[in-house]
């Protein structure tokens, strides 16, 4: 060995070693509390007395949890956010304002798609409630339906429920008494009056391919058993015609806006955009920006927002389809979808409505802070409706594609997937029991539509407040009548009707724009100081002292730990090489002697008496030479207390 290696060699002998690279963790800790800048732990190795040294350790101890409790609040504030909200007065944009006639379509153009389906619902009400059109309240027989095809109560069949305690049902047209079974009968979605067991009418839907697997759908009143029955059967027919013919079956611009007026100004139907709505069917958004315009007001109030007269034209309405009368009217913005069915509010005919806007735009953040989206492109539902993203424009979409992916065919109600067509029991005869199923798990929330949309992170409200008054008055119904029935003459020749007629307004009540906003309640630069001011409070310590315990817990104790695994593992390695090979030899005892099985040693007696091994060697530890032991040869010459003894 070189000098050099062999004086270092000789002072890591001799020299304690300390630090990092201590020999066993509990020197490296006691290194680590004399050397820390964080004073506890240094008072724990250097105080004298049991007590003492408890007391720093249990303060240590303490400091220790509250900076963990601290810094876990601090990380829990920085996951939270604080709401502002911003009032600013300026120049507003006007929202987007999208009208439809509650009636679809025009009943006399649609007569010639109808004709059989109205006049089955005709032959059951008269079966049921007995009265018809110019006749006396008579009911019907059962054998009355065998002069006529009744092709869509055999297909959908109306109930009459006898006994509702015992589920006894008269079937319409057959007329015949049967009884339901419980499996079949469908309560989730009945709303069924018990008191009296004669106004319980309902209809049964079947799985084609599986007479027994029903569902009866009741309700409490006739009217909405009718008009649910009603609805099924009118989706499968409109869903037959194609769209040029269904807008041209519903109300043009002209036929239903009668004035207009827009911030003091008089507009036309230039300024409106029609679409076409499954449901409503010829619809016209004012201000829609289709053109990439969009209108402002600079001020508030009714006299400066939009102003339209609208002609209902109750006379012309489908009388199984809908029951009230107006027009139906959504505010939102320009690139929102209107979904007016669920949201829409109704105005009245004979009525001025006047409805006042709060504007407010509203921002939340995204993960981690909140569950919501920003564009919408992260949610694995494909957007049907070209517009921006919206939780119900999500919900429609992801249920629109349920439907065609369980029923094999789209929802009439809701746009057309690409690929798909929509539902008719030509093709897809079992597309309304399906749908109803589906329905059900909808909105039980079982299809997983619910786990999947979020609400977007911004998006716009108008909050609105409407107030009614009747319109025209008394005393301005005369001429006011005149004068709209003179601008309306081209169309029609009769006097108008004040019942045809609906007055709305639509206008900001004032230009205070609310601005709601999440901000992160933290940032990271706060979260840090926070965390030093933490350290700095409890246990006198900073960012370099936290260095220096990772350094020393974490790092340099793994060393330590894995460094002696693998001094014991290499002085296994070394052992089991340097053993010599086992033989298959019997155990020998007492000096290798095999004949020696006592466990105790022999003596010099019993090692004379024992007897040779067989391969007569010798033991290799030979018996002492007691004649050793012999005082002659060692003292030859007589001591002098020995002599005198002998002369006495």
């Amino acid at each position: 060995m070189a000098p050099g290696k062999t004086i270092k060699a000789k002072i890591k002998k001799t020299l304690p070693v300390t630090g990092p690279q201590a020999p066993t963790v509990s020197e490296l800790m006691h290194w680590y509390c004399m050397n820390t800048n964080t004073h506890g732990c240094r008072r724990i190795v250097v105080s004298r007395g049991r007590l003492r040294r408890f007391i720093w350790i249990l303060l240590t101890l303490s400091a220790v949890g509250l900076i963990l409790w601290q810094c876990a609040e601090l990380i829990m504030s920085y996951y939270t956010a604080s709401v502002s909200v911003t009032v600013q007065f300026q120049r507003l944009p006007f929202p987007a304002v999208t009208i439809c006639n509650i009636n679809p379509y025009k009943y006399s153009a649609m007569k010639e798609h109808l004709s059989e389906l109205d006049k089955e619902t005709k032959n059951a009400l008269e079966t049921l409630y007995g009265f018809s059109e110019g006749k006396s309240k008579v009911r019907r027989d059962a054998d009355d339906w065998n002069a006529t095809e009744s092709k869509f109560l055999e297909r959908i069949p109306l109930l009459k429920f006898e006994d509702l305690s015992k589920k006894t049902v008269t079937e319409i047209p057959s007329g015949n008494k049967r009884k339901i079974e419980t499996s079949v009968f469908h309560q989730g979605s009945s709303m069924v009056n018990t008191g009296d067991p004669q106004d319980v009418v309902g209809f049964q839907l079947c799985d084609p391919n599986n007479s027994s697997d029903c569902a009866v759908y009741t309700f409490s009143s006739g009217v909405n058993a009718i008009q649910e029955w009603y609805k099924l059967h009118y989706m499968n027919i409109m869903a037959q015609i194609p769209l040029e013919t269904k807008v041209n079956m519903g109300y043009s611009a002209e036929d239903l806006l009668l004035t207009c007026f827009f911030d003091g100004i008089s507009c036309d139907t230039r300024n409106f955009t029609p679409f076409h709505h499954p449901l409503f069917g010829n619809c016209y958004t004012f201000n829609s920006g289709e053109n990439g315009k969009v209108l402002t007001t600079s001020t508030g109030g009714s006299e400066y927002g939009l102003q339209v007269v609208l002609y209902i034209e109750e006379a012309d309405y489908n009388p199984f389809l809908v029951t009230s009368t107006g027009a139906k009217i959504i505010v939102h913005d320009q690139h929102e979808y209107p979904f007016i069915e669920d949201i829409g509010t109704e105005i009245e005919t004979a009525t001025a409505t006047s409805i006042g806007m709060h504007f407010t735009q509203s921002h939340k953040l995204s993960k981690p802070y909140s569950d919501c989206t920003e564009t919408g492109t992260d949610i694995p539902v494909a957007n049907l409706y070209n517009k921006s993203y919206s939780l119900q424009i999500c919900l429609h979409s992801c249920f629109q594609r349920a439907m065609v992916d369980t029923c094999g065919c789209a929802q009439y109600a809701q746009p057309l997937p690409p690929g798909a067509e929509y539902c008719n029991y030509k093709k897809y005869p079992n597309w309304m029991y399906c749908y109803y199923k589906l329905h059900e798990k909808f909105v039980k929330e079982q299809l997983g539509c619910q786990q999947i949309c979020k609400e977007a992170c911004s998006f716009k409200e108008w909050t609105l407040t409407t107030s009614l008054a009747q319109w025209p008055s008394s005393v301005s119904e005369d001429w006011m009548l005149r004068i709209l029935s003179w601008d309306k003459g081209q169309k029609i020749n009769k006097m108008l009707n004040k019942t045809d007629l609906a007055n709305l307004v639509v206008f900001y009540k004032d230009l205070n724009e609310r601005f709601i906003s999440e901000n992160p309640a933290n940032n990271i630069v706060i979260l840090l100081s926070n965390f030093g001011g933490q350290l700095g409070l409890w246990m006198s310590c900073s960012v370099v002292c936290v260095i220096e315990i990772i350094e020393v817990f974490f790092i340099d104790s793994f060393f330590i730990i894995m460094r002696r695994y693998c001094q014991k593992a290499k002085k296994w390695w070394n052992d089991r090489k340097a053993a010599p090979p086992q033989v298959n030899a019997p155990a020998k005892e007492g000096h290798d002697n095999p004949v020696c099985i006592d466990e105790d040693l022999p003596t010099f007696n019993t090692a004379l008496r024992l007897p040779l091994p067989q391969e007569n060697h010798r033991p290799r530890t030979p018996p002492p030479n007691y004649s050793t032991l012999q005082l002659d040869a060692a003292f030859t010459d007589p001591l002098p207390d020995t002599l005198e003894g002998r002369s006495h």
